[in-house]
């Protein structure tokens, strides 16, 4: 039998479904937080709101408390769980290249005409997308299988001038850990060298789900 030729929106649809996210009940969490930054260490909590907003505290220093709420910010924001259409519905779908893996190349058009993905195995291992004024380029290397969809393991990223293609920061990698609580995979651990601000370790402990009433 001459297998099913699937559709490149197809490829796209499945792989943008295997992502694992939260539900609609996530209620949010605390944490404990303990943030490397080259010699540098600083301590503090944080919480995870049910809006997905992010607090820290018992940390004075402004650019760590930066660092530490936009990554836990940037977690959640990939935790959404957001209908295909919602977020593709304006966009148009081809097939580009199928490289040495295996993995499909994805073109796009449409809202978001100019970003491309690769595909394999039912997961986006490149993007390749134009946000606030660049184009950010992520490579995926390995990824955790939740069973109830993937998340990135470790992965580089690279930001690029969309007009001129000039490399606009130095490459990031990165090395993400997670860990269930009560039923929710909740970042544990995320490791970044940095060309430009050298090496990085967050770490998160004594995770612990808001109480509605809490919440």
């Amino acid at each position: 039998m001459t297998a099913v030729q699937l559709s490149a929106r197809d490829i796209m649809r499945a792989a943008y479904e295997n992502r694992y996210t939260w539900d609609g009940n996530f209620p949010g969490y605390t944490t404990d937080v303990e943030f490397k930054h080259g010699e540098q260490t600083y301590v503090g909590t944080a919480r995870v709101n049910p809006d997905l907003s992010a607090e820290v505290f018992d940390i004075e220093d402004e650019a760590a408390l930066k660092m530490i709420k936009g990554q836990l910010w940037e977690v959640a924001i990939h935790r959404v769980r957001r209908e295909f259409e919602d977020t593709h519905g304006k966009n148009t779908f081809g097939l580009g290249e199928t490289d040495d893996r295996g993995a499909v190349e994805i073109l796009v058009e449409g809202k978001s005409t100019g970003d491309k993905y690769k595909v394999l195995n039912d997961e986006v291992v490149l993007v390749h997308r134009h946000i606030h004024g660049v184009v950010v380029t992520i490579n995926t290397f390995s990824t955790h299988d939740t069973g109830a969809g993937y998340l990135s393991h470790t992965y580089d990223s690279v930001y690029h001038d969309p007009k001129t293609g000039e490399q606009k920061k130095g490459r990031s990698e990165f090395t993400d850990e997670y860990d269930q609580v009560d039923g929710y995979f909740v970042l544990t651990r995320r490791a970044i060298a940095s060309a430009d601000e050298g090496d990085m370790e967050f770490r998160f402990s004594n995770i612990q789900l808001l109480t509605p009433e809490a919440a």
